[in-house]
């Protein structure tokens, strides 16, 4: 299945209701530039209402399979796609993404040469939808979406939508928790760096991700986000004090105007105009305070969302 220089490579990609996404995700993921011989595509439909629709795309790919988990979590899908793999190292990208033509190939590269290495985040580069037409949105995702190198320098985890690691990693330090229907990707980062693995940024393992582009789209996700994070502390093994204690802070730290954030947005020399950067600054606002709003919702008995 694998010699000694190409290791076989499991690239898992779980879906949900997006086959136009996917159909381009698996178009690059078709014509790599790492062997054929050396490298599978497990899509795992994480039950989308029109699954065969989903099929249809996969079937028109040679490199990909398509698998099913009903369990509503991209996580959970995530486990079903690893409990699949045949290959040693297991790549992750999301259906929205379009990787790099040599994305498997500098992954594992930069899997290999780092010594004790358990994880290795990608670059996540964002695209908008119409460069004629930039929306503040858009201007917001371009500047905070998808930091990896920071998060991993800083906060010792990475978005799943780029990151390489061995399969026996999982084996280690457990599979993903597929209960969190956001930040798992978090809590799974935190067990590898307390196991004791190197976590590496990797700027020439690229995709790319389209930047969310309309306010409604922007509020699921912060919605979402917002979820995972409650959920992540609240299944922590903390004290009922402590639990409390973290739910304060973070809620805090939504409810303070983001000042800092807006001198660093004037600042920002991507941002030519003075409308611009009124115009993130503003969405940030906005997604400080609906973040805010889900908290105080999801502490009042409310269950945090999928999308």
């Amino acid at each position: 299945m694998e010699n000694v220089t190409r290791p076989f490579v499991s690239a898992i990609v779980p879906v949900y209701n997006d086959a136009a996404h996917l159909k381009l995700c698996l178009e690059a993921l078709e014509n790599q530039t790492y062997p054929k011989s050396n490298y599978e595509v497990i899509v795992v439909d994480n039950a989308s209402d029109n699954g065969e629709e989903i099929k249809k795309v996969v079937d028109q790919f040679t490199q990909a399979l398509v698998a099913y988990e009903s369990f509503p979590s991209s996580f959970g899908a995530r486990n079903k796609g690893i409990s699949l793999a045949k290959g040693n190292i297991i790549a992750f990208t999301d259906a929205d993404c379009i990787p790099a033509i040599n994305w498997i190939e500098s992954g594992v590269n930069n899997l290999l040469n780092a010594q004790n290495c358990g994880l290795v985040a990608g670059r996540i580069q964002v695209f908008f939808k119409n460069l004629d037409k930039v929306t503040p949105v858009e201007l917001y995702e371009n500047i905070t979406a998808f930091p990896q190198k920071e998060l991993i320098e800083k906060q010792h985890y990475a978005a799943t939508a780029n990151i390489f690691t061995w399969k026996q990693v999982f084996d280690r330090v457990g599979m993903f928790v597929p209960e969190l229907k956001s930040s798992g990707d978090i809590e799974w980062g935190w067990r590898v760096y307390s196991a004791g693995y190197r976590q590496v940024y990797a700027d020439d393992t690229c995709v790319s991700h389209p930047a969310r582009y309309s306010i409604s789209q922007l509020y699921k996700r912060t919605i979402r986000l917002a979820g995972g994070i409650y959920d992540l502390y609240d299944r922590k093994s903390y004290s009922l004090l402590k639990r409390n204690v973290l739910y304060a802070i973070n809620l805090l730290q939504n409810l303070i105007p983001p000042i800092n954030f807006v001198i660093n947005t004037f600042k920002n020399p991507d941002l030519k105009k003075i409308q611009q950067k009124l115009q993130v600054s503003l969405v940030m606002f906005l997604v400080r305070y609906v973040t805010a709003g889900e908290m105080i919702r999801l502490k009042l008995g409310g269950s945090s969302t999928r999308d």
